[in-house]
């Protein structure tokens, strides 16, 4: 009953914004202007690996924070994405895993390479929508919660490896070439974006990190095409999966806070390099998820482990603009 009644209330609707190219849903905040959500990343193995423990402790932290939806990093389904549209891995490693009450609302996805690995457009088809409402899945969009609005990129294909070193790998690049021209497309979509926008704060998530100590380290194609587009725009979060670990930089450089959650399943444990003391807020090397609270004038952050646990807090906080 109460599922149905979510759905019939929910606001939740895809708006045409004739100065911005990249597609935009609305997401309304609390009654008190305030948002939250929760952030999970590098998940999709069917319960194993702790998957399930997982979804278990954020449906208790879901329910406590009256979360308003969950934002996946990418590589949402292991190892090689999903095969199509019926593949079962949709229902067994998402909508019977994430089972619980507070979990039961929109889920903003991006890709990760893992995903590209599979049939692509399998998650980007309606049909998954239509199979669970919860699922919200495009290349890169933009979702606007008034008090935030958040930005979300395709990072895969700036990463060059999956071109020239394939492996034994093989990606789904349709729907993407040239590459060239889709990665400046998304560079210039996501600057316009930014410019555009007047949220108080400003939250951009990809697959791929920025910084990052863990196995993969920056991505330098990030580094050197987005990092500038982000700090020129002064975005607030840069949220991030794919290092299977929880962690938290904090910049020396610019204003920006980079948050990876990757431990939606399988950690690699004990596979850290050196960083900064100064700006390495945490690195957990094992599972969990992180939590954000946003309201006009404060961020909270916090990180959980596979128990519950909070394994770190931070926060930072704006002034109310003044209007005359």
């Amino acid at each position: 009953m109460g599922l149905f009644v979510f759905f019939a209330t929910i606001t939740l609707c895809l708006v045409v914004d004739s100065s911005a190219v990249l597609e935009r849903f609305e997401e309304a905040p609390k009654p008190d202007g305030s948002l939250s959500f929760l952030v999970i990343g590098d998940w999709g193995r069917g319960g194993a690996y702790n998957q399930s423990q997982v979804a278990v402790q954020m449906g208790v932290i879901g329910e406590q924070l009256d979360i308003d939806f969950v934002i996946s990093t990418g590589d949402n389904f292991y190892d090689d994405g999903l095969r199509g549209i019926d593949d079962a891995a949709f229902n067994y490693s998402f909508t019977k895993i994430y089972t619980a009450p507070s979990l039961q609302k929109p889920w903003y996805n991006v890709l990760g390479n893992h995903d590209y690995r599979g049939d692509v457009e399998a998650q980007l088809s309606p049909v998954l929508t239509n199979l669970d409402k919860r699922w919200v899945c495009l290349r890169s969009y933009v979702v606007n919660a008034e008090v935030a609005e958040f930005f979300f990129v395709d990072t895969t294909p700036f990463v060059g490896k999956y071109f020239t070193e394939p492996e034994d790998h093989v990606y789904d690049w349709s729907g993407i070439g040239p590459r060239e021209q889709y990665i400046s497309n998304i560079l210039e979509d996501v600057d316009l974006a930014l410019r555009e926008s007047n949220a108080k704060w400003k939250i951009v998530v990809g697959h791929h990190a920025i910084r990052s100590a863990g196995h993969h380290g920056d991505t330098k194609e990030l580094v050197n095409q987005l990092l500038p587009i982000l700090e020129a725009n002064n975005i607030d979060l840069f949220i991030n999966g794919h290092d299977h670990c929880l962690q938290h930089i904090s910049s020396l450089d610019s204003g920006i806070q980079f948050l990876t959650s990757g431990g939606g399943f399988k950690a690699w444990k004990g596979d850290v390099k050196w960083w900064v003391p100064e700006e390495m807020k945490l690195y957990h090397d094992g599972q969990g998820f992180m939590s954000v609270k946003i309201t006009q004038t404060q961020v909270d952050i916090a990180f959980y482990d596979v128990f519950g646990n909070v394994l770190h807090k931070w926060n930072t906080s704006k002034q109310l603009s003044s209007t005359l």
